[in-house]
């Protein structure tokens, strides 16, 4: 069934809805095997710390398979919202790699997040490692274990809600290069 945006008809794709939120999904289970397996090898302690894994032989298998479980469920939300953004802004007519292009950009975003909150983490703590040891749990004494497990933990903090910021400015360009899309289409 064909849908008007502007003076253009496009056809509905509704398969392209349920694709892209699925690779949503699956990416999103990728950046988290990534991010954790970099997070697994910076700081296991951290990994032992937080999660509890004093008994676990290879802390850094375990933070991957962790990364994969924790993108997924966070994916799985992300997704939902990219998804139904996008066929909301596009009336579910946009194809596959439009949003695949889209979706890309707000992993790389997410990443980038990931980046910035480990570098805002360990400045936290180099300013003052009495603050960062009073404030979150199982910090190390030592000045370099400190440094990696405050990486970690601002880095995961970094790319969750980060993740989300991405996902709404990713929306946002998605929408402004749609308008530009169909207006292009249009003067055709």
């Amino acid at each position: 069934m064909p849908n008007r945006t502007s003076d253009v008809e496009l056809p509905t794709r509704p398969v392209a809805l349920f694709a892209i939120a699925v690779t949503g999904v699956f990416a999103s289970a990728v950046l988290g095997a990534i991010t954790n397996a970099i997070n697994g090898w910076v700081s296991p302690l951290y990994f032992v710390t937080i999660m509890g894994w004093h008994n676990i032989a290879d802390v850094w298998r375990a933070s991957v398979a962790q990364g994969i479980f924790e993108g997924t469920l966070f994916g799985i939300f992300f997704s939902l919202v990219f998804t139904v953004g996008i066929g909301i802004i596009t009336r579910v007519t946009y194809s596959y790699l439009f949003a695949a292009r889209h979706l890309l950009g707000t992993l790389a975003g997410a990443f980038v997040c990931w980046l910035i909150g480990g570098i805002i983490a360990m400045v936290m703590a180099t300013l003052s490692p009495e603050f960062y040891r009073a404030t979150f749990v199982g910090v190390p004494n030592e000045f370099g274990p400190m440094l990696c497990y405050a990486w970690v933990g601002g880095s995961i903090w970094g790319v969750q809600l980060g993740g989300l910021v991405s996902v709404v400015l990713g929306l946002v360009v998605l929408g402004t290069n749609w308008i530009r899309k169909t207006r292009i289409q249009t003067a055709r």
